[in-house]
């Protein structure tokens, strides 16, 4: 049998776009290993070329057509081209197989301290489809290059001030606007400003809501002539309202605001949806009570059990985090998120032998999650026994060797 040649031998090659994984130098010279050339931006304007790749953290993201010239383009009509995502090409190179998938992939926890936020957005980001894992091995879901790179945006904006719930009303908005766009700050031209969302149409900007901005800052040098200022009517109203607020003594609080507040939503999905706008706001207590009435109400269910243990670690209640993740795990013995976590909460309390027995289990079930490795070869070390902690320090970088920890991993491993 013939064996299939390199797949970009004798290919003509550009790239488009930051690239997630390398710099462009080191792409350059993987093409050129597998016996491709590597063409330039006056290559690339000619169409001289066979392969495009669009690298996974361009910014703003935006569809080939509005990156690539028309001579591509055309092109690609007529087959003569052909344009690939950073993703496909680390899979042709065969560093994304199914087997070796989660080797450059991050999980929840990584992709948190590499943008330095809490894992607790991450996973509130994953569940309302602002990032997408390519893949989910036994409820752990693993993020790509393209879903960081939406990720680190998403962390711009809360950067800037705005909170989980503004940027996801605003995307949704912006949606409603494009309602042919599922995602629309992974699929569209959009600007960052601050705290606001902007889609970019010709010389313009767009709000989520749908009203036109002019795009000063590419039609003006002076940054002064740059501030734009709108007041609406609800803005004044919001002024008066606070005035009215401040200067009424005694404070009372309005009886049927009362009465909204001590009324339990009648569904399952109302009493989740509640909870998750409480964690949002940072009102974790009443989320922790709305996920324990839920269980009460409706029976155990392992993600929701999950959830809760999450919110008592966040509080410091480990006894309580601790028994929530082995409700989860009875539920479902593969929910290897939850075995990690539990050791995790076992290496907090101190209670290290545990812990270990914790995370081997996760690693039984998932012997490539690199979270695992990882917090196994820290306590293996807090423990004194080294010659096993640096089988798992090898086993996480081999796993994971852009992980935010791969550089504590190396100098351990020295």
């Amino acid at each position: 049998m013939t064996e299939a040649p390199p797949p970009f031998q004798g290919k003509r090659v550009a790239f488009v776009g930051k690239l997630g994984g390398v710099n462009r130098r080191q792409a350059h010279s993987l093409i050129v290993d597998e016996g491709g050339f590597v063409m330039n931006q006056d290559d690339l304007e000619d169409a001289n070329v066979d392969i495009v790749i669009i690298g996974a953290e361009q910014w703003p993201p935006t569809s080939p057509e509005e990156l690539l010239p028309n001579s591509v383009l055309s092109a690609v009509k007529e087959e003569h081209c052909e344009v690939i995502t950073e993703t496909q090409f680390w899979e042709r190179l065969g560093l994304l197989t199914e087997d070796q998938a989660v080797r450059r992939l991050y999980t929840p926890a990584m992709l948190a301290e590499l943008l330095e936020i809490s894992v607790a957005v991450i996973r509130r980001w994953h569940r309302r489809g602002l990032i997408i894992p390519v893949r989910e091995i036994h409820r752990l879901p693993y993020f790509d290059f393209q879903e960081v790179a939406t990720a680190r945006h998403l962390a711009e904006l809360l950067e800037a001030g705005a909170s989980p719930a503004e940027i996801e009303r605003r995307l949704e908005e912006l949606a409603r606007y494009v309602p042919d766009v599922d995602r629309p700050l992974a699929q569209l031209s959009v600007i960052v400003e601050g705290r606001h969302i902007l889609l970019r149409q010709g010389e313009g900007l767009v709000e989520p809501g749908g009203q036109l901005r002019m795009d000063f800052e590419s039609l003006e040098a002076n940054a002064q002539e740059q501030q734009v200022i709108e007041v609406t009517r609800e803005d004044v109203v919001r002024v008066f309202d606070r005035h009215d607020a401040e200067a009424a003594e005694p404070k009372i609080l309005p009886f049927d605001n009362l009465v909204d507040r001590a009324v339990l939503p009648q569904n399952p999905e109302e009493i989740l949806a509640q909870a998750s706008e409480h964690e949002e706001a940072g009102e974790l207590e009443v989320a922790i009570e709305l996920y324990r009435s839920f269980l009460a109400a409706y029976g155990l269910r392992a993600e929701v059990c999950f959830q809760l243990a999450e919110l008592l670690y966040r509080t410091n209640d480990y006894t309580a985090a601790r028994e929530r993740y082995y409700m989860a795990i009875e539920l479902d013995e593969n929910y290897v998120e939850a075995r990690a976590n539990l050791g995790c909460v076992l290496i907090d309390t101190g209670e290290l032998d545990l812990a270990i027995a914790a995370l081997l289990g996760a690693l039984k079930y998932h012997p490539d999650y690199p979270d695992a490795h990882y917090h196994l070869a820290r306590t293996l070390d807090e423990l004194g026994r080294h010659e096993e902690a640096v089988d798992h320090w090898r086993a996480f970088l081999v796993l994971a060797p852009d992980s935010p920890w791969a550089q504590q991993a190396r100098d351990r491993l020295r």
